[in-house]
């Protein structure tokens, strides 16, 4: 699942920001030409306007553990 499809809550849009964010506190460039110069707000503009995309990892099945037949 990517993109919009991703973001269909607002918690997360708000874990997307948040990693977003601090992408641009360590130096990441910025993805548009923000008005706010708050790594917080440029991320979620990024998302809103679509230039991020959250890609959900796909999550391993725990493994059936196996019962001995007696």
């Amino acid at each position: 699942m990517a993109g919009e499809d991703a973001f269909l809550n607002k918690y997360s849009m708000v874990k997307g920001a948040a990693r977003r964010a601090r992408q641009l506190q360590s130096g990441a460039t910025p993805m548009i030409n923000a008005k706010s110069t708050k790594a917080c707000r440029v991320a979620q503009d990024e998302i809103q306007q679509g230039h991020v995309k959250f890609v959900l990892p796909e999550q391993e099945a725990d493994p059936v553990p196996e019962i001995p037949i007696q």
